[in-house]
């Protein structure tokens, strides 16, 4: 399933269109700098606003909180899915944050993504690769409904060239029982994502990049080719139909394994 990251109205409605049009589920995702450039009571409603009305299934998604104060806030504005990042953190601590936001969110009927290991960034903080016993231990305590792990893929990459360890990813599926999580989806190959959709437990993949550098061309386009045009929403608005496509692709091929949508 498809975790597609939103950065303001636009994105998002073209989204839920995608989804629409391939009848298909899909992840609305909220992350940190959507949070501080949007206040979440504002994106909760907006957010909640196209799930109620979409025609195929919306999960709203607080991606990447550091914090139960996060998590808390994005629960109170309507979001019914969180991920709690406790990464950076011991593993004893980030099973005792992981757990103050699990006895918060499940009562309430919001899943619960966690982290073991480090995803790190392309061109900036490394990564450090999820240990199997790390990541049965966390399952195990925590009671989560989905694990984010690193084995090869990095977040913010521009390019298609992360590498997946399949013998580490195989070692934790070996040792745990919940969905998987890839943080990172838009540096995995395209033939790679559709196998793994196929072959793997893995039931989440991220994609951010990759939609927007489809919004930056098509937003440099319409500049180019509309030279007197002022109005922001006109200019917005018109990057809309390739961001729809390019997330019909990415939601086409995790669920039906379509190599055409590789070109």
């Amino acid at each position: 399933m498809a975790g597609l990251v939103v950065l303001g109205w636009e994105d998002a409605k073209a989204y839920v269109e995608a989804a629409e049009e391939a009848n298909l589920p899909v992840i609305l995702q909220a992350g940190p700098g959507c949070r501080k450039h949007t206040p979440v009571p504002i994106l909760g409603k907006m957010f909640r606003h196209l799930a109620e009305r979409a025609s195929v299934p919306v999960v709203c998604h607080i991606d990447h909180a550091r914090t139960i104060e996060e998590c808390r806030e994005g629960i109170e504005h309507g979001f019914n899915s969180v991920m709690i990042d406790g990464s950076a953190l011991a593993l004893k601590a980030n099973i005792d944050l992981t757990c103050e936001v699990v006895a918060l969110a499940k009562p309430l009927g919001v899943s619960v993504e966690g982290e073991v290991g480090v995803v790190g960034y392309a061109h900036g903080s490394a990564s450090l690769s999820t240990l199997p016993g790390d990541a049965v231990t966390f399952e195990r305590e925590t009671a989560i409904d989905a694990l984010a792990i690193s084995v090869g893929n990095v977040h913010l990459q521009t390019d298609t060239s992360a590498e997946i360890n399949m013998t580490a990813l195989r070692a934790i599926e070996n040792v745990t029982h919940v969905p998987l999580v890839l943080h990172g989806g838009s540096g995995i190959p395209v033939a790679v994502r559709r196998m793994l959709a196929c072959q793997s437990r893995v039931k989440k993949f991220n994609i951010g990049t990759e939609l927007r550098l489809a919004f930056g061309k098509a937003l440099r386009q319409a500049v180019a080719q509309r030279p007197d045009e002022f109005d922001r929403i006109a200019l917005l608005t018109a990057t809309m139909p390739d961001l729809r496509q390019a997330a019909l692709q990415v939601m086409r091929n995790l669920a039906y394994g379509d190599s055409s949508k590789d070109r």
